[in-house]
């Protein structure tokens, strides 16, 4: 008589309940994270025979609060965006942009010079040119003949 009244729990599943619940959970909790999605910074590498080039957004940031480093066939770009500070009485009433350290690493697809990489930064836009090491160039071999 009991089940009549609140209605047939035959197929109710427990774990499926379970499941609604963090679904439900993870929806509120991001509305207090925020998520910079991916890996950060975003790169775009292009390469030659001679070298590669490695370009990177990074608004909002000076080239003093980055740091790059090479070892092998890896870059590293690191660097960190401090917080917006707030006046006496203000408080956010939306905040998107991110503040905190980065880190990402790049597999180049050959060793560089690392005493002739260069670094330009103008605009928010990091670029890096990497010589690839004169062990690793493509050689010309000479045909002799008989």
């Amino acid at each position: 008589m009991l089940w009549r009244r609140f209605g047939d729990y035959s197929d109710f599943d427990p774990w499926k309940e379970i499941e609604r619940i963090h679904e439900r959970m993870n929806r509120l909790l991001s509305a207090f994270t925020w998520d910079i999605g991916g890996e950060y910074p975003p790169v775009n590498v292009y390469v030659n025979s001679d070298h590669a080039l490695v370009t990177t957004e990074v608004p909002g940031l000076e080239a003093g609060d980055i740091e790059i480093s090479i070892s092998g066939k890896n870059l590293t770009i690191r660097g960190s965006r401090k917080a917006d500070e707030l006046k006496e009485g203000e408080s956010y009433h939306r905040q998107e942009r991110w503040s905190g350290r980065f880190s990402r690493t790049i597999e180049l697809p050959f060793n560089v010079e690392a005493d002739k990489v260069e670094a330009k930064f103008s605009k928010g836009i990091l670029s890096i040119t990497l010589p690839r090491a004169e062990a690793e160039r493509p050689k010309k071999i000479e045909i002799k003949t008989e």
